[in-house]
């Protein structure tokens, strides 16, 4: 339905019009149609008797090599017309498909780029391709075009104008509502109307455990086996796997089953708005397993199971400080070699000055291991570097020789001393040539890298991240538990650190409580040190919430910061009972009077019941689920009460 004048351009070029660009680029947000326009250009290309070479983008894993070989046929056959869908998946590759690969041509090829971002400014900028480039932006249907397209999937006139305005000319949006809508339905985008969609749009399910293998679906980046079988069990994962691979609206690549965007955008808002407690418990075991894949894999693919575990976390940036979750193949991540050394030093005085040069030629001496080192495949020149230290105590030349590394032992000494055993990781140094700390698939390795290695240590007590622009990531680091804790002045440039404390959330809490809504994982400074008095005032009170929570999971119970407080005594035999003990004397003693039965009622229902979510625990206790959370949120404070007067 129309994008007449997308065809017109893309019907001169496979003509071979003189005056026609053999480059267009075609660009919109998804389900805009870009793909239609290239299945077009492929029929209009088949009828003129020319061959088509199609290549999506996702499969290509931003790989030169793969993508010129994949298209090496336009580089030998005149004439061939060469589509690449979704080539934001590539959009790495952009300045090699101008610069190195494009020129090699066969003569009269086309080619025709479909991706959502839009292109580069170089592209018009170089004389020499200005003339043989057509920018083409895909846009949404104007209010006539949307109006036909509705009518002509049989919308009635009375209805087309509020679902115009809902899917907002977007043709993919203006199909899902127009399949769902019956003559004389009004229409409302409302949850019963989003379920309706959903249930369209994937068809009837065979049963629950089939839902639920969707949910997950639409919460994980990529869904493997392996997956369902920790989110679901064995037996219900092997039944469902197959299943999942079968549906036209699921992608089987590579990597795994990927849904269509516009499907994972339906289940997960329609799961959110049909049960938000089983939303949350999804997307809570889908980050643990998360952490349980990273914990497995090799060294070479850990960042990769880091990346799909971030994915859950993609609106957390801002819009201009996207994380991007795919592969970069063409950026290598090795070891620090001998050779480096002069250009780290060069790229870090560039950036922070002489000083951090210093820092970092000094550093480099000590612990040369803890440095990874970016460059470009094929190229030998250093473009970035990441240092991670590994400190268990402090020592004067370090002090001597790196100030931020002086202020940090202090604070260190002062709030949370580390124990025999333990030790604290500072990434110290993430620097790349020209763009200082902004967001690029080399800080986005360099972040991967810094959660693998906290998801992966053994012994580590504490972590902690030095940045320049700390106002640009204090959002974001703290959605992730990280705060700032000290700063020092390097060189008259002010450095900032954040950090958290492990002791006081383990990295199996920390995990869960990223994926919950409205939880931000504490970083344990504003608390006293850990110690035989264990935590305090805030993180005392979620340390019960969340032994609460894991009451029958004896694993993670068993990492409880309450093991560290006065309600275990010292030298137990049997700490984890000790605790379990305490907790349970705290909830008989709420039974003392009538509104802590209640309490009673509300925790027991809730935890120790094993109830599979709230609503469930509201439907035991026969009460409206607002006055069951009312009652759990008294329930939990006078529990936290009982267990202070226990430790006196």
């Amino acid at each position: 339905m129309g994008r007449e004048p997308e065809r017109a351009v893309l019907d001169r070029m496979l003509s071979g019009a003189a005056d026609a660009p053999p480059v267009a680029y075609l660009h919109g947000p998804g389900g805009i149609g870009k793909s239609w326009l290239l299945r077009y250009a492929a029929r209009q290309a088949e009828l003129a008797g020319r061959r088509v070479v199609h290549l999506d983008a996702r499969y290509l894993d931003a790989d030169p090599r793969r993508l010129a070989e994949a298209a090496a046929l336009a580089c030998a056959e005149p004439g061939v017309v060469l589509l690449i869908d979704t080539f934001e998946q590539s959009q790495v590759l952009e300045p090699w498909l101008r610069d190195t690969f494009l020129p090699r041509l066969a003569d009269g090829a086309v080619v025709v780029l479909a991706s959502r971002a839009a292109p580069d400014a170089e592209w018009s900028l170089d004389p020499g391709w200005a003339q043989l480039f057509t920018e083409l932006p895909v846009r949404p249907l104007d209010p006539a075009r949307s109006e036909a397209l509705l009518a002509a999937r049989g919308v009635p006139a009375d209805q087309r104008d509020a679902v115009a305005a809902f899917a907002g000319g977007n043709p993919l949006a203006l199909s899902l509502a127009a399949s769902v809508l019956a003559a004389g339905v009004p229409w409302e985008p409302t949850g019963d109307v989003l379920t309706t969609l959903v249930e369209r749009l994937v068809g009837d399910l065979p049963s629950p455990v089939h839902r639920r293998a969707l949910e997950v679906v639409g919460q994980a980046y990529v869904t493997r086996e392996s997956l369902l079988r920790a989110v679901l069990g064995d037996e219900d994962a092997a039944a469902v796997f197959p299943w999942l691979r079968q549906l036209p609206y699921v992608e089987a690549t590579p990597e795994g089953l990927h849904p269509h965007d516009a499907v994972r955008s339906a289940l997960a808002a329609d799961l959110r708005w049909r049960d938000p407690d089983r939303y949350e418990e999804i997307r809570v075991r889908v980050s643990v397993a998360g952490l349980h894949a990273a914990r497995r894999a090799s060294e070479s693919d850990a960042l990769l199971r880091v990346a799909e575990w971030m994915f859950l976390f993609r609106a957390d940036c801002g819009p201009d400080e996207r994380y991007d979750w795919r592969p970069y193949p063409h950026v290598e991540d090795s070891p620090l070699r001998p050779a480096d050394v002069p250009a780290v030093r060069r790229m870090a005085q560039q950036e922070d000055g002489p000083e951090a040069a210093a820092a970092v030629a000094h550093w480099a001496g000590r612990q040369p291991e803890g440095f990874r080192v970016y460059r470009y495949a094929g190229s030998a020149a250093p473009v970035a570097f990441v240092s991670f230290l590994q400190l268990e105590a402090p020592s004067p030349e370090d002090r001597a020789a790196d100030p931020v590394v002086a202020a940090l032992w202090d604070f260190v000494g002062a709030t949370a001393p580390l124990e025999p055993g333990e030790h604290l990781s500072v990434r110290r140094f993430a620097v790349q040539s020209g763009r200082a700390e902004r967001a690029s698939p080399l800080m986005d390795l360099i972040g991967r890298r810094a959660v693998a290695g906290d998801m992966r240590a053994r012994g580590r007590a504490m972590s902690f991240a030095v940045v320049a622009d700390a106002d640009r990531v204090r959002g974001y680091f703290g959605t992730a538990g990280l705060q700032e804790v000290v700063s020092a002045d390097v060189g008259g440039r002010k450095q900032h650190v954040f950090g958290r404390d492990w002791r006081r959330q383990p990295v199996e809490r920390w995990v869960e409580h990223r994926a919950r809504a409205g939880i931000v994982p504490s970083a344990g400074w504003t608390d006293a040190a850990p110690g035989r008095d264990g935590p305090s005032g805030a993180a005392f009170e979620e340390a019960v919430v969340e032994a609460l929570r894991t009451w029958h999971a004896p694993r993670e119970f068993a990492t409880s910061a309450l093991l560290r407080s006065r309600l275990v005594s010292p030298g137990s035999d049997d700490p984890v009972a000790d605790l379990r003990g305490a907790i349970t004397a705290a909830l008989d003693a709420l039974q003392v009077d009538p509104a802590g039965v209640k309490a009673h009622e509300a925790l027991t229902a809730t935890y120790l019941s094993a109830s599979r979510t709230h609503k469930a625990a509201a439907r035991r206790l026969g009460v409206p689920y607002g006055t069951y959370r009312r009652h759990l949120a008294l329930a939990r404070e006078r529990l936290v009460e009982q267990l202070r007067r226990r430790m006196g």
